[in-house]
């Protein structure tokens, strides 16, 4: 995953200035079909029972991962073919954090569910 220009500037400050910043408290995951950039933008899912969904993270090392599995609800419409994700600090609205393209992009039909996996939404710093 890459962090967002926001996240950038955000650990830059709170690494190389006294400024303060506000940290996130909360995290949740955000589907999309057209990917967003450093800047923000992309397509998130919308309707069909669609909500981003709580994420809890465990670090070590360089490593952040998600420390138990995230089920989306069920989808009552077709949410299209889900290409990239995005770690975002609010329920809606809110601040991109992170965002990644998928390995392999998934399409979500109506009665479909997502679901990731414990440890499988990494983010890594190098």
């Amino acid at each position: 995953m890459s962090l967002s220009d926001t996240f950038e500037t955000t650990t830059l400050k709170w690494l190389l200035t006294a400024d303060a910043v506000t940290r996130p408290t909360a995290w949740y995951i955000g589907l999309f079909t057209v990917a967003p950039s450093d800047a923000g933008g992309g397509t998130e899912v919308s309707g069909g029972s669609y909500a981003r969904k709580s994420v809890a993270f465990t670090v070590s090392g360089n490593l952040a991962t998600n420390s138990a599995a995230v089920e989306f609800d069920v989808a009552t419409a077709d949410w299209g073919t889900i290409t990239s994700v995005a770690v975002f600090d609010a329920v809606s609205g809110g601040n991109m954090i992170a965002y990644a393209t998928l390995t392999a992009s998934k399409t979500i039909s109506n009665g479909d569910v997502l679901r990731v996996s414990a440890n499988d939404l990494d983010i890594t710093m190098d």
